[in-house]
């Protein structure tokens, strides 16, 4: 009997540390789905005016913004299921009240990247954001050629010249000049971990099929 237990001991002690990380894993997907369903539920509220003081705790934040376009826009590489690759349009925007903010307008295919969008006069709704898209492998912009390959607020607001404020249209009033909105959504947001908790899972499993070959084998050297 002594043979089996170190083995014994060594397989379910390894088997009940995996099987609650799997179980932790669990609760965090539990978590992350709330944390989801509150955000979501930001997004969806009313919209208001642009507050007079904006700052990134106010991120999702639904509001309204009439104003103008400058003309002056950055083209951010994107893509979309239906239309394939294409460009986000980030517009300098300057609002009634004479705030030059960031307008995220939507998305426009390849090809119509560089058709003239003058100034026009919109209206908007959308949120605050503050994406964070820009890891340490995300090359730079060629700004010769106007194409950034994330949004960075701080970046492109000292580029165009406004406030580090960033609105996101999910619907505009006005000529549109051929941009469609792309309104923010939680789908970008992680949540892996229901896979990370299959995957201890399974680890467990392997881990209870090595313990049990392994008693297998001293029990058959026994005899």
């Amino acid at each position: 009997m002594r043979r089996y237990l170190f083995p014994l001991i060594l397989g379910v002690v390894g088997c009940a540390i995996l099987i609650s990380l799997g179980s932790w894993q669990l609760r965090r997907m539990a978590w992350k789905e709330g944390l989801l369903a509150q955000i979501q539920a930001q997004i969806d509220a009313a919209p208001v005016p642009l507050p007079d003081t904006v700052d990134p705790a106010m991120k999702y934040m639904p509001v309204e913004v009439s104003g103008t376009t400058t003309g002056d826009e950055i083209h951010v590489l994107s893509g979309t299921k239906d239309q394939g690759g294409g460009y986000q349009i980030v517009s300098r925007f300057i609002t009634d009240d004479g705030r030059d903010i960031l307008l995220d307008r939507g998305f426009v295919p390849q090809e119509d990247r560089r058709l003239e969008r003058g100034p026009t006069r919109l209206e908007v709704r959308g949120n605050l954001h503050w994406p964070d898209e820009k890891g340490s492998a995300t090359p730079e912009p060629n700004l010769d050629e106007n194409i950034w390959f994330a949004r960075d607020v701080p970046a492109m607001a000292q580029r165009l010249d406004t406030m580090p404020v960033l609105v996101v249209a999910s619907h505009v009033t006005g000529d549109a000049q051929g941009v469609q909105p792309i309104p923010v959504a939680i789908e970008g947001i992680p949540n892996n971990h229901l896979s990370y908790a299959v995957q201890w899972f399974m680890i467990a499993a392997v881990w209870a099929g090595m313990t049990v070959a392994l008693i297998w084998r001293i029990r058959r050297r026994t005899y």
